[in-house]
């Protein structure tokens, strides 16, 4: 049983509380003036396996990120004790004073959710336990909370759909300015599944606190870094993995080029990497860290 240390939890206040005026940005209006700047934070799904088996557990993660170097973490919310429930206070403690003094961030988490479920009282449920989640982001200092669109239920015309996608994310992005947290909806080929589609929901929400979650293996029925530079605008984080999708055919990941695209469009963040399937993590997840630094040095960032 791993001991919870007894460190005061800073009181999270919301913005609207403080009398300070929000900045107005958006995503899409990202000045390249600064030009970019990439850090590199590690997707916890890459150990899915041994997390799920309860081999190890987030700590060990955290001392994996330090043992390579990476300059953060991306927790998702189901590694977590409790989840769907918010971990503890005391938990949320231990984790960022450990992680502080590994010298990690902790760029991002996220939850599982389905926005396009035709049921209601599951789409309510679902915004309030992002909500909670919300919370529990800003007190381990995450600057996003990852969520998804939903799967494509059928008999549904896919504009009804939208609608309540577009409607339940202004709920969550309303909140999520309250408390500093933007939220970062992933394109999983699911019900979000080309550039044209997370153009379109971005449009219907049209809120300064809603950013993208440009996961690069799910862009699967055009040219993925077409679709990238079409969405690029939107990015806040990432999921860079070990191969795309082009064709109906998986392949490697042109990490030169991929990199390129990111360098030009001005992005300043994270860049958690995230390795799939079969394999030892251990193993894995140090040789994508590899090749995706080799790349950076070949572009010059």
């Amino acid at each position: 049983m791993r001991s919870m240390l007894a460190v005061p939890l800073a009181v999270t206040v919301p913005l609207a509380a403080t009398g300070i005026a929000p900045l107005s940005s958006t995503p899409a209006s990202v000045s390249k003036k600064h030009g970019h700047k990439f850090k590199l934070s590690l997707n916890v799904y890459s150990f899915n396996n041994p997390l799920r088996a309860g081999e190890i557990d987030l700590f060990d993660i955290l001392d994996f990120c330090a043992e390579y170097n990476f300059d953060a973490i991306d927790p998702t919310g189901y590694y977590f004790p409790g989840y769907p429930e918010v971990p503890s206070d005391p938990y949320i403690n231990e984790f960022k004073r450990k992680a502080f003094l590994l010298g990690l961030d902790i760029s991002g988490t996220g939850v599982r959710n389905d926005f396009a479920n035709p049921d209601e009282s599951s789409r309510k449920a679902d915004v309030k336990m992002i909500k909670a989640w919300i919370v529990a982001a800003a007190k381990l200092g995450i600057p996003n909370l990852r969520v998804f669109a939903g799967h494509i239920p059928e008999g549904v015309e896919r504009d009804q759909i939208f609608e309540w996608m577009a409607k339940d994310l202004k709920r969550c992005c309303e909140f999520g300015k309250e408390y500093g947290v933007l939220i970062a909806v992933q394109n999983h080929n699911d019900f979000l599944q080309t550039a044209d589609d997370v153009d379109r929901i971005f449009e219907m929400v049209d809120s300064e606190w809603l950013g993208l979650n440009l996961d690069i293996g799910s862009y699967r029925q055009h040219d993925p870094y077409l679709e990238i530079e079409q969405n690029i605008k939107y990015a806040v984080t990432w999921q860079i993995k070990e191969n795309v999708w082009n064709d109906g055919k998986e392949m490697p990941t042109d990490f030169i080029k991929l990199l390129g695209i990111i360098k030009d469009s001005g992005y300043r963040g994270y860049l958690p990497i995230e390795t799939l399937g079969a394999g030892d993590p251990y193993i894995k997840v140090p040789v994508l860290l590899n090749n995706v630094k080799k790349s950076m040095q070949i572009v010059d960032v």
